[in-house]
């Protein structure tokens, strides 16, 4: 009978030490929000969403300063909003943010509650890093992994990531939510879930 104790410790551990290289080397990366804007608008242009979750960019996320303002100017954007909870509730952007929980960026205006995430019809999601089987990566707050779990079949849900950022295996536990594919800023789309 195998040690799921042992094992989930295992995998926490695995975890902790890969974000911390994956931050360490994201301080150190240059810049290439440009490149993934880019493939990001490829995406749009081509699945033609009238509704996208997506996120502001914090620091050094993938998407820079002008992802939402881009992504606004071809569909209807849904911005999270953090809850005490941890988990995610969501507004639309309107052109303007407010600064709230753990220096994050939202919306102002009325909330849609945590299932707004299912008017949704393309979602894309910070990661660290995600595995070529769509296993993500976040920076442990299980915030998305909530709000992943509520999404249909339907749903395209893409993670945007910087080059190198696309792993072969990264460690997981019961409660991570796989996603359908990653968008790199020199590599494109590429779908972990044909």
């Amino acid at each position: 009978m195998p040690d799921l104790t042992g094992d989930a410790e295992r995998s926490r551990t695995a975890k902790i030490a890969l974000r911390s290289r994956l931050l360490t080397a994201r301080r150190q990366a240059p810049a290439s929000d440009a490149a993934l804007q880019d493939q990001v608008l490829a995406l749009v242009r081509t699945e033609h969403p009238s509704t996208i979750a997506a996120y502001v960019p914090v620091g050094t996320e993938p998407g820079g300063p002008d992802l939402v303002p881009s992504l606004a100017a071809h569909a209807r954007v849904l911005l999270p909003v953090l809850l005490p909870s941890g988990d995610l509730d969501w507004a639309e952007y309107s052109g303007s943010l407010e600064r709230g929980p753990r220096g994050l960026f939202s919306p102002s205006g009325p909330r849609l509650g945590v299932e707004g995430i299912l008017l949704a019809d393309l979602v894309l999601v910070p990661a660290l890093a995600v595995d070529r089987r769509g296993l993500r990566l976040g920076r442990g707050g299980g915030s998305y992994d909530r709000a992943l779990a509520r999404l249909s079949e339907g749903q395209l849900v893409v993670a945007l990531l910087h080059d190198g950022e696309l792993l072969e295996e990264v460690p997981a536990e019961p409660h991570d939510r796989p996603v359908h594919g990653v968008i790199t800023p020199h590599g494109g789309l590429f779908l972990t879930r044909k």
